[in-house]
């Protein structure tokens, strides 16, 4: 079991930066993946970014990639999303995951524990 809270969300004008924390309960944390996830208004959720185990390995989507950074502190038991450049459409709850497998840089893997979200609003 893994209980994830996110914050760091807010209101932010385009070309802002926003840091997202996500902070995790449970022994096992640091065996998890754990990703972000977002999801706008009438939107499906999407992917945003992952990070591995150890931290080594990170995956991006496209439209973040150069502008977001995942990185986490396992002594912690934090997870963060540094967000530069952010655009009109990056505006979305972000969501926080923790998935105990790992299907490497290419793969998808099955995220079992969700935090609530926290709002991200980019407006002028």
């Amino acid at each position: 079991q893994v209980l994830l809270v996110e914050s760091g969300g807010g209101l932010v004008q385009p070309g802002g930066s926003l840091r997202l924390s996500c902070e995790a309960s449970g022994r096992t944390f640091r065996t998890y993946t754990m990703g972000w996830f977002r999801q706008a208004p009438g939107k499906d959720r999407e992917f945003v970014a992952k990070i591995s185990f150890s931290g080594t390995d990170t995956v991006y989507r496209d439209s973040v990639k150069g502008r977001f950074t995942i990185s986490r502190d396992n002594a912690k038991n934090t997870v963060y999303l540094q967000m530069n450049s952010l655009k009109f459409e990056d505006t979305a709850v972000y969501y926080c995951a923790a998935s105990p497998f790992y299907a490497g840089v290419s793969g998808t893997e099955r995220y079992d524990y969700w935090g609530q979200g926290t709002q991200v609003t980019v407006s002028s």
